[in-house]
């Protein structure tokens, strides 16, 4: 009997023992992974002992319960929620989290504010790699350095450990990543406050502003909120090179709103819009052609602007800038600073802009060239080029006068007489022309001796008589140097005898004097032409005509027999 109750006993307590393991199962398995509520039941060396209904308590470090832990308002009988990780642990205990528990309720949070846009409070509370953590309430944030404010910030000392809100930018809730900015919150409050006072503001407004910055194209002021653009064209009517040559930063100054941008918030300014416009009946103040006194304050590739009057400028072209100086940088004629007279050209009161003169103001060279060397006076100069057309001289007035090849030598080619002369050297010339509105003189150095040409006379005069001295030979023919002058004439080939057979230039030679007729001279082309074969002509004919004709009987031979004994006689 006693056995059969032992044997019913233990098999009861054996069910009942694989029941209750099967409901600590079900009971203590869901629990891993998942937050839990829990007491604390104890306090040890910065641990808090907490039990959440398992066979055995965990231990959580109070840090992990951030600034409650840090404070004391964490005590034994303190209800937390906890993450458990493992039911039991090597040691028999539970391995509970606070911070993952945070982290679970953080991040459901978290995500819902992110779906809505809507903004997250947190605490800077460390600094890494290229930005800083931030502790959103349990869930650890990343704050890029470039999203802690507008401007960058030196010293983040101030933004430590002090709840504000923040902007979710992405979250990856498998890497548990979540990216924050602070800037976007700012970004978004200044842009409201733009507005509002952007509203407030209308074009042609004059308020005071503060200088807070300055750009080499203008400077910031700030307006009470929203800062206004000064250009630096905006800031006086005269010409400002760089602003900080009027304005300084901190300085308070009257602008007015010239233009306001309601979409983008942009506003720009302006001081001159105060002051009157000089450019107000400009044309009547500077008539044209009259003459000013100004200051050169810019020097460009293209000419030189002058102030006639504060607000006032116009422009020297390089092309009015010297007579005589072309293809020059302007910065070579004059300087910054420097006082010139210069002559109103054109004035333009649309585009504000008046062209003037300093060539002008100055007398012009060839002018003065002219009137002191009238044309047939005679000059001397150095020759300051050559070309293949001719020679260049320099004058007086720093003006140059041109030799044509065809004004070098009365003898010789152009080109043969060009090789005579070189850069630098002094000659004498006698002037032919002066162009002013051309600005060009014509020079002539054959001109200063006496024309050959002109000295021949009447002895050159067609059919004339001439003895020459051979002094080239050529297949061509025979060049000589007509006797009693500096003349030479070209004899053709068929003029060298009224026999064909003697048409030869080769029995010729250099030095031998011949005679011949003048068949041709232009004193203005300077041509003759001299023939052998006409003087035969002529003389046969006279001949003939004065010891009887070969009809009478006397053979040709008889006759020119009996003329070359009279010539011969006579001389």
């Amino acid at each position: 009997m006693h056995l059969e109750t032992d044997l019913a006993q233990q098999t009861v307590t054996k069910e009942d023992f694989e029941a209750l393991l099967m409901d600590s199962f079900v009971d203590n398995e869901p629990l891993e992974g998942t937050v839990v509520k829990g007491k604390v039941i104890a306090i040890e060396n910065d641990l808090a002992i907490i039990d959440v209904g398992l066979k055995t308590e965990g231990r959580i470090a109070l840090k992990e319960f951030g600034q409650a832990g840090r404070d004391g308002t964490i005590k034994v009988g303190s209800d937390v929620e906890v993450y458990v990780d493992r039911v039991e642990n090597a040691v028999g205990e539970a391995v509970l989290s606070r911070e993952k528990a945070r982290r679970e309720e953080s991040w459901v949070r978290l995500e819902e504010l992110h779906n809505k846009n809507e903004r997250v409070e947190g605490v800077i509370f460390n600094q890494v790699k290229g930005g800083f953590t931030v502790d959103l309430e349990g869930a650890i944030a990343f704050l890029p350095r470039s999203q802690v404010d507008i401007r960058p910030i030196r010293d983040i000392g101030p933004l430590m450990n002090v709840p504000q809100p923040f902007q979710i930018l992405k979250m990856d809730k498998r890497r548990g990543n979540i990216v924050v900015s602070r800037r976007a919150i700012l970004e978004e409050s200044r842009a409201e406050q733009r507005s509002e006072i952007v509203q407030q503001l209308e074009e042609g407004q004059i308020v005071d502003g503060v200088v807070k910055n300055i750009t080499d194209y203008g400077a910031f002021v700030d307006l009470g909120g929203i800062d206004g653009l000064l250009h630096v064209t905006d800031i006086a009517w005269r010409r400002v090179n760089h602003p900080s040559e009027v304005l300084s930063i901190g300085e308070t100054i009257k602008v007015q709103i010239v233009r306001i941008n309601h979409e983008s918030h942009r506003i720009s300014l302006g001081m001159k819009q105060l002051q009157a416009d000089p450019w107000e009946g400009i044309a009547a103040k500077y008539p044209l052609g009259a003459r000013f006194t100004g200051r050169v304050t810019n020097i460009t590739d293209y000419g030189a602007f002058v102030e006639l009057e504060p607000g006032i400028e116009g422009l020297i072209h390089v092309s009015e800038m010297s007579w005589t100086k072309k293809n020059v940088h302007p910065g070579k004629i004059v300087s910054t600073s420097q006082e010139v007279e210069v002559m109103v050209l054109e004035v333009d009161p649309e585009k504000r802009r008046i062209s003037l003169g300093l060539k002008q103001t100055l007398q012009n060279p060839w002018e003065a060239f002219a009137e002191k060397f009238p044309v047939g006076s005679t000059i001397e100069g150095e020759v300051k080029n050559k070309t293949e057309f001719g020679l260049f001289i320099g004058l007086d007035g720093d003006v140059d006068g041109m030799v044509h090849l065809s004004d070098l030598d009365w003898q010789r080619p152009g080109e043969q007489a060009l090789e005579d002369y070189n850069r630098g050297d002094m000659v004498k010339a006698k002037v032919l022309d002066v162009d002013v509105e051309k600005e060009r003189i014509s020079l002539g150095i054959k001109q200063v001796g006496n024309d050959p040409y002109e000295e021949a006379g009447d002895t050159l005069k067609k059919g004339a008589v001439v003895t020459g001295t051979v002094v080239d030979v050529n297949d061509g023919g025979i060049e000589v140097k007509i006797a009693d002058s500096e003349l030479t004439a070209f004899i053709r080939r068929a003029d060298l005898s009224r026999d064909r057979n003697d048409q030869r230039p080769e029995r010729f030679s250099k030095g031998e004097k011949v005679d011949a007729r003048v068949t041709q001279y232009d004193r203005k082309t300077h041509r003759i032409s001299l023939s052998i074969k006409a003087l035969e002509i002529a003389e046969e004919k006279e001949a003939v005509a004065q010891y009887g004709s070969s009809d009478s009987g006397a053979s040709l031979g008889d006759i020119l027999g009996a003329a070359l004994k009279s010539k011969n006689e006579d001389n």
